[in-house]
């Protein structure tokens, strides 16, 4: 995958988020790490709610679709402010498809792609390997 220069990448699970910042062109990916964005988890998307009970124990799934919600509601905000002009994102396949479900029409403009692969917690440099790759 080709990063412009300046391309914000965030990496999610459905519990941790980096944000990512390309230094290097479209040919050699440099990635800074950026401060660390609140994220309000609090929300859950409509097709995610369920009722928890002991015969459906899903309240941590709960909780991280809520927090992919939440990631996904910070990027929609940074590029309607924006403060974001090219963004890749890479997660967690769950966490994907959850995040797609709230993407606004203006996200969608400055996305340059998605991998769809769980890179948290991995080093800048694995990171930096799996977009080249991709």
């Amino acid at each position: 995958m080709q990063l412009p220069q300046n391309t914000i990448v965030a990496v999610a699970d459905g519990e941790k988020l980096s944000l990512f910042q390309n230094e290097g062109n479209v040919l050699s990916i440099k990635l800074k790490a950026l401060p660390a964005e609140e994220i309000d988890s609090s929300k859950i998307t409509s097709g995610a709610r369920h009722v928890s009970s002991a015969a459906n124990p899903d309240d941590a799934q709960q909780e991280e679709d809520g927090f992919s919600s939440g990631v996904t509601d910070m990027l929609n905000r940074q590029v309607l402010e924006g403060k974001i002009k090219d963004l890749v994102i890479v997660a967690a396949p769950r966490t994907l498809g959850e995040m797609r479900k709230g993407y606004h029409k203006a996200l969608s403009a400055v996305l340059i792609g998605e991998l769809d692969k769980d890179l948290t917690g991995h080093s800048v440099q694995d990171i930096e390997k799996a977009l080249e790759a991709a």
